[in-house]
């Protein structure tokens, strides 16, 4: 498959699709090696609480609304959303829970990028263009943090 063209004021956005389809190779990896789930369930909740909860309140209030909040791929999206912060913050079994989110999140990812986000490409007007631009330059962006390093469970 050929690389998507992206509008500059779409590709912030975009690219971090990576870092979410990074923690479903850092869940396999982890898996792979035995790795015990609630360890990496624990990553899961930091994640989502740092860039996934970030990055879904943007595509909800600002990309989301250019197809209109009622399109089917906006529903779509919206309960996958709701889908993986359940699977994270949850109490289910982790063992489960963890496969669900590796393999939900990167086909999650993928059907926005591949579909939902060409069509809020297409939609979208120079205003529209600008107001997601600007809400994702206002995001926090992550810095190194200090102190106790990083889990890297799948090292």
């Amino acid at each position: 498959m050929s690389p998507i063209k992206r509008l500059p004021e779409l590709q912030g956005i975009s690219r971090e699709h990576h870092d979410g389809l990074l923690l479903s190779w850092k869940i396999r990896a982890g898996t792979a090696k035995g790795v015990a789930p609630a360890r990496i369930r624990r990553y899961c909740r930091r994640f989502l609480r740092e860039q996934l909860k970030p990055h879904f309140n943007i595509e909800e209030s600002v990309l989301f609304p250019v197809l209109g909040m009622d399109h089917p791929g906006v529903r779509k999206a919206m309960a996958e959303h709701r889908r993986l912060q359940r699977l994270i913050n949850g109490n289910s079994d982790a063992v489960v829970a963890v496969a669900l989110v590796e393999e939900e999140l990167e086909a999650h990812i993928r059907f926005e990028e591949r579909h939902l986000f060409n069509l809020i490409q297409k939609a979208a007007t120079p205003e529209q263009l600008a107001e997601i631009e600007r809400a994702h330059a206002d995001l926090p962006q992550q810095e190194a943090k200090g102190g106790k390093p990083e889990d890297v469970f799948w090292e």
